[in-house]
C-alpha cells in the first residue's frame, strides 16, 4: 500500500500552512514529490545551506552535447538541451565542435548532436576540423556510445541537412547505437527541436530518473546578465514590437548602393544585446508580390489571404522541395520533370516561387496554397550599436537589395520592407540572436583589428562605442572597403571623430572604384603586413565581417600569406591562423 507523507501537527509551520501544504502533498505524485525534494535541495545549496540530502546525491548519467553552429541556432539548442537534460537525470556538458576532439567523443557514453549545414553541404567553419576527423579512417570505434542527432538546414539549398545526415550515419558506422531517429529541420525549427530534444533525452536517460531525487538546478540570482547562455527574452517566436526612431540612407546621391541606418527604440529593459550579436527583423512581404502569387493561383480577390501571407509566409524561396510538393499536388508531369538532372538548377536560377506558379499555372484553394508555403523567417543583421552608448536603442546597417531578372523587378524581403514600407515612427518586430563567438575581449587593453566591407562594418561601430563607454585603452585598427569614397564611406564622420579622440587608433580604407585598378581590403592588409604582425605579436584579436564567398575568403587567404612569413609558407600560415582561431583571437561573422 502506498502511504502519502503528511506534515505532522508539530511541523514548523502555522496551522493554516500545514493544512494548505497537506492538501498539496496529498494529491501529489511520487515524481512531483521527488522534484520538490530536489528543488529545495538546490535552493538550500544556492543559499549556502549546506549539502543536498542523501537522496539528491545519487549519481547522474553523463551526457556529452556537441554542436556545429554557424549562426548560433545549434548552439542555442544545445544550451536548451542541457537544461532539459537535468530533469532526465543527465549530467550534461556542452561542447562546440571547435573545442572537441575524437578523444572526447571516444569516452562519451551518451552523445546528443546538433549540427547545422553551411552553404552547399559544408560544415560550419568552427566544426571543419572535428568533422574531418570524424569522417577519417582514424576515427575511433564507438561501440559503447549511444547517440541522437538533430540536423538543421534550409530547404532552399540542394544539400538540405547534409552535415547532420553525414554525422548521424558516421556515428552508426563507427558502432554507435542510435537511440532516437535523426530529425531534419528547416528554418522553422524551434518548437520541433525542443520537442525532439525532450524525447531523445528521455531515451538517453537512466531508467529510474523519476525516482532519483535529482537536485533541480534553479537560478535564484536573477539579473539581465546572470547567464550569457540564457535564452534572450525576445526571440523569433516572441519578438518585440519596436518603434523605428530613425531611418537614414547613408549613401550619397551618386552611389550605386543604398545602405540604410535604422534605429529601433524600446522601453523594455529585457531587450538586452551585446556588441557582436545580431538583431533579427521579422519582415513582411511586398504586397505587390503576394498579389502576383495569388493571381497566378486564381486567388487574387482574397484580401484576407493576401494579408495572412504577407505577414507570415515565405513567397520568394524557390526550392526543390517546393517544386516536388507542387508537382505532387497538381499531378503535373512537366513540373515533376524539373527535378530531373540539371533542369531545376536551370529553371530556378535567379527565379522565385511566383515564377513557378506563373509558368505552370493551376488554380488552388487557400488551404492548398498555404500548404505549399513555409513560414516567413526573420532576417539577421549585425547590431551596429552599443547599449551602453544608446540605452533603449538598437541600430542596424541594412543594404537594400534590388535587381532585375527574367523580366521582373526583384526586391530583398527584409531590406526593402524597411527601406520602402517603413518610416520613422512606424514599428517592426525585432529579436536578439546572440553571437557568443564574436565578442570583444574581456580585457579592454587587448588590441583589436576589425576588417569589413560595406555593411560588414556594422559590428565595429558597436565595438568602438562599447570600448569608448568602458574607457578601454587597447589599440584599435579598422580596415574598411566600399566602392567610392565620396558616396560610400559609411559612418565617415563618426570614424574621423573616433580617430581624433584616440578611440580608434588606425583606419585604412579601400575604395575599389576610385582608381583604374580595383583595390580591396585584402590589398590594404598586405600593404600593412609588417604592422599587422606586430599587433598580432602583441596579442591583438582579429575580426572579419562580410560576404563569405567574396571578401571574407580573400581576407582569409591574405592573412594566411601574411602569417606565412617572408617566404609566404602557406602551410605555416594556415597553421598559425588555426591557432589564432582556437584561441578565439580570429573571429568571423560571415554570411
Amino acid at each position: 500500500m502506498t502511504v502519502t507523507p503528511l506534515l505532522p501537527k508539530n511541523a514548523p509551520f502555522s496551522a493554516d500552512d500545514i493544512e494548505a501544504l497537506n492538501k498539496v502533498v496529498a494529491r501529489s505524485t511520487p515524481q512531483q514529490r521527488s522534484w520538490l525534494a530536489g528543488f529545495f535541495a538546490g535552493f538550500e545549496a544556492a543559499q549556502g545551506g549546506g549539502a543536498a540530502p542523501a537522496a539528491a546525491a545519487k549519481p547522474r548519467a553523463p551526457l556529452t552535447i556537441l554542436y556545429a553552429s554557424e549562426s548560433g541556432n545549434c548552439e542555442s539548442l544545445a544550451l536548451k538541451a542541457k537544461k532539459i537534460a537535468q530533469k532526465h537525470g543527465l549530467d550534461a556538458k556542452v561542447f562546440d565542435m571547435a573545442d572537441a576532439d575524437m578523444a572526447l567523443l571516444a569516452k562519451s557514453k551518451n552523445v546528443l548532436v546538433f549540427a547545422a549545414t553551411w552553404g552547399e553541404g559544408d560544415p560550419p567553419a568552427r566544426a571543419v576540423d572535428f568533422y574531418a576527423a570524424l569522417m577519417s579512417d582514424a576515427a575511433p570505434r564507438l561501440d559503447d556510445t549511444r547517440f541522437a542527432v538533430c540536423a538543421l538546414g534550409d530547404t532552399a539549398y540542394a544539400q538540405f541537412c547534409a552535415v547532420g545526415k553525414a554525422i548521424d550515419a558516421r556515428l552508426e558506422a563507427l558502432g554507435g547505437k542510435r537511440v532516437a531517429n535523426r530529425v531534419d529541420l528547416d528554418l522553422d525549427f524551434a518548437k520541433q527541436a525542443v520537442a525532439w530534444s525532450d524525447d531523445a533525452l528521455a531515451k538517453l536517460a537512466p531508467a529510474d530518473t523519476a525516482a532519483s531525487g535529482t537536485v533541480v538546478h534553479v537560478d535564484f540570482t536573477g539579473g539581465a546578465h546572470a547567464d550569457d547562455d540564457a535564452e534572450p527574452a525576445f526571440t523569433a517566436e516572441t519578438p518585440l514590437e519596436a518603434e523605428i526612431s530613425a531611418l537614414v540612407n547613408l549613401n550619397g546621391s551618386g552611389s550605386s548602393r543604398e545602405t540604410w541606418h535604422v534605429e529601433f527604440a524600446f522601453d523594455d529593459a529585457r531587450f538586452q544585446y551585446q556588441p557582436g550579436d545580431a538583431i533579427g527583423v521579422m519582415p513582411e512581404n511586398d504586397p505587390e508580390l503576394v498579389d502576383q502569387l495569388l493571381q497566378a493561383t486564381g486567388l487574387a480577390s482574397d484580401a484576407s489571404l493576401l494579408l495572412k501571407i504577407q505577414k507570415g509566409y515565405d513567397v520568394t524561396t524557390l526550392s526543390r522541395a517546393a517544386v516536388d510538393n507542387y508537382a505532387k499536388l497538381t499531378g503535373r508531369s512537366d513540373v515533376q520533370a524539373l527535378l530531373d538532372g540539371d533542369a531545376f538548377a536551370k529553371f530556378s536560377s535567379d527565379r522565385q516561387l511566383v515564377d513557378l506558379f506563373e509558368t505552370y499555372s493551376e488554380k488552388l484553394t487557400p488551404e492548398q496554397l498555404l500548404g505549399l508555403l513555409r513560414p516567413l523567417p526573420g532576417r539577421l543583421y549585425s547590431v551596429a550599436s552599443s547599449l551602453k552608448a544608446h540605452p533603449g536603442e538598437a541600430h542596424l546597417l541594412v543594404g537594400a537589395v534590388r535587381w532585375n531578372s527574367h523580366g521582373k523587378k526583384r526586391k530583398g524581403v527584409a531590406s526593402t520592407f524597411l527601406a520602402d514600407r517603413r518610416k520613422a515612427g512606424s514599428t517592426a518586430r525585432i529579436y536578439v540572436k546572440p553571437n557568443r563567438h564574436y565578442r570583444l575581449p574581456a580585457d579592454g587593453n587587448t588590441p583589436i583589428i576589425m576588417i569589413g566591407a560595406g555593411t560588414g562594418v556594422a559590428p565595429y561601430r558597436g565595438f568602438i562605442e562599447e570600448r569608448s563607454e568602458q574607457g578601454a585603452t587597447g589599440k584599435s585598427w579598422l580596415f574598411f572597403g566600399e566602392r567610392n569614397f565620396t558616396n560610400d564611406f559609411l559612418y565617415q564622420l563618426e570614424w574621423q571623430d573616433y580617430k581624433a579622440s584616440g578611440a580608434l587608433t588606425n583606419i585604412d580604407v579601400a575604395f575599389s572604384r576610385d582608381q583604374p585598378e580595383k583595390i580591396y581590403v585584402q590589398h590594404r592588409l598586405w600593404e600593412r603586413r609588417d604592422a599587422l604582425l606586430s599587433w598580432i605579436a602583441d596579442g591583438a584579436r582579429i575580426y572579419v565581417c562580410g560576404d563569405e564567398k567574396g571578401m571574407a575568403k580573400d581576407v582569409d587567404a591574405t592573412l594566411v600569406k601574411i602569417l606565412g612569413g617572408p617566404k609566404g609558407d602557406e602551410d605555416a600560415g594556415r597553421a598559425k591562423l588555426k591557432e589564432l582561431t582556437k584561441a578565439n583571437r580570429y573571429q568571423r561573422d560571415v554570411y
